[in-house]
């Protein structure tokens, strides 16, 4: 209030974005932005009403929770009961708050990495990088690639989808956006005020990766969109269950053309725990998801 600091992005956008209720009011009934049909719901009883109107399949979540943690696709109501005690286990605070979301039939998924930054004007202004494809398991990035290929008008509305909805939150840095495409319609999912896991690609494929454009955005330097090549991720899931931990196959795994790796240095590895990422870049993205993912299984945690 006094002006001493700069909350970056803002106070309201980290209250609203931690919290799927708030995203999603925002977005849908203050926007009007295109969703997923949904309802919230506080018990099981009323988690049952809400799949009573949206129907099945239906996809249940913690209100508060990341990377697919406490989340459900749920296809007949046999699966509530352990769809919400999953929710339950899996929030970051257990709020005992859901939200029930109708399934979106989509052909493919993307993040807009958005940055919004003080521009030549000397007021914030929007810039967008390449729309940046992924692959999703149980609510977890697993591959991503940059650039998503879709028409202009898809392109066109899904930046006018992230325009509106991180002008609404504000400030300064870079948002991930995610949205589902159907054909050239664009569904809005979720926006993280910061770098994405999915926008690990850009470590490789753009001359400012999305770390560089956040801090820069935050500083009030300069950014720079600019795709340098197609690239892809593929994520090093752990393997095993151990402390400790070392990698093995990491020269194989560089020996793979045009291709980096990004580990973690996470001190426990679980089976599921992404431990850490393969970046390479190709002529075409096909080629580099091939690269991605043959570098990302050469690679091996051991305990």
């Amino acid at each position: 209030e006094r002006g001493d600091a700069v909350v970056i992005p803002t106070a309201r956008a980290t209250q609203l974005t931690m919290n799927r209720e708030g995203i999603r009011r925002l977005a849908a009934e203050e926007l009007g932005l295109p969703t997923s049909p949904y309802a919230f719901a506080d018990s099981l009883a009323e988690v049952q009403a809400a799949t009573d109107r949206i129907g099945f399949p239906c996809v249940i979540k913690p209100v508060m929770s990341s990377s697919g943690k406490g989340q459900s696709t749920v296809r007949s109501a046999e699966d509530l009961d352990a769809a919400w005690d999953y929710a339950m286990a899996g929030g970051r605070v257990n709020h005992g708050r859901v939200i029930v979301e109708g399934f979106v039939d989509f052909d493919y998924e993307i993040t807009q990495l958005t940055v919004r930054a003080v521009g030549e004007s000397g007021q914030v202004e929007t810039s967008f990088c390449e729309p940046i494809g992924h692959l999703q398991e149980a609510g977890d990035y697993i591959e991503s690639w940059q650039p998503q290929q879709m028409s202009a008008v898809a392109l066109a509305s899904a930046r006018d989808v992230a325009e509106k909805v991180t002008t609404a939150l504000g400030g300064r840095g870079i948002f991930g956006v995610e949205l589902f495409l159907k054909g050239d319609d664009v569904f809005f999912s979720e926006v993280s005020p910061r770098p994405h896991d999915t926008g690990l690609v850009t470590l490789r494929t753009q001359r400012l990766s999305e770390f560089e454009l956040h801090a820069r955005a935050i500083l009030g330097l300069p950014v720079d969109t600019t795709l340098t090549s197609p690239g892809a991720s593929a994520v090093i899931y752990g393997g095993v269950e151990a402390k400790g931990i070392g990698f093995d196959g990491v020269a194989e795994a560089l020996a793979v053309p045009e291709t980096d790796l990004r580990l973690f240095g996470k001190p426990e590895s679980f089976t599921r725990r992404r431990m850490g990422v393969a970046v390479s870049t190709a002529a075409d993205v096909p080629t580099a998801r091939d690269r991605a993912r043959e570098a990302a299984s050469k690679v091996r945690p051991v305990g």
